[in-house]
């Protein structure tokens, strides 16, 4: 259990990959990573008491607690980042009423889709969903290899500034099994 538990949390540590920046250029996309990194400087300085439940498999544990980091509590929202020059043309936008949505292409890329609501230019909501490949593939000089799926996640984040954020979060790893985890953060 303490395995999962690690694993899971692990995780949501940001990437230890360096930022890449498109340098001299107005990012393409909604700006998740700066957002989420503002709004966690700002979270941090308030140092709110809020009330976390988590819940692994059906049990659910509620504590209220204050968050010692909140980039890290914010991981995964960061990581969700679609400006990877890369990446810039990924992503079918569609807008009206103050909802952005961004859509992959493909499946290629973790982040698959991004639902912004915005009121008078001020975000009042962001949901993201994220997923991994069903399988790995590798290419020979003959042919393509497709491998049993050896791990797979879905992650659905939702957030609403100074309200409420959770993180849904299904794990499957062959020699483990699957795990479903909830994190829910009430910020009032």
């Amino acid at each position: 259990m303490s395995l999962l538990f690690a694993l899971f949390f692990i995780s949501l540590l940001p990437s230890c990959k360096p930022d890449t920046i498109q340098n001299g250029t107005a990012q393409k996309y909604f700006d998740i990573q700066g957002y989420f990194k503002a709004d966690a400087a700002r979270l941090q300085k308030l140092n709110h008491l809020i009330l976390k439940t988590v819940t692994h498999n059906g049990i659910t544990e509620t504590k209220k607690v204050h968050i010692n980091n909140w980039q890290i509590e914010l991981g995964l929202f960061i990581g969700s980042d679609i400006n990877k020059p890369a990446w810039k043309d990924s992503y079918t936008v569609q807008s009206s009423d103050g909802i952005t949505i961004y859509r992959a292409k493909t499946f290629e890329v973790k982040t698959q889709v991004i639902i912004i609501n915005k009121k008078d230019n001020k975000v009042r909501s962001v949901l993201i969903y994220n997923s991994t490949p069903k399988n790995i593939l590798f290419r020979t000089k003959e042919k393509l290899i497709y491998f049993p799926e050896l791990y797979r996640t879905k992650e659905k984040l939702t957030y609403f500034p100074d309200s409420i954020y959770i993180i849904q979060k299904y794990q499957k790893v062959r020699l483990l099994g699957a795990n479903m985890y909830t994190i829910k953060g009430s910020l009032n």
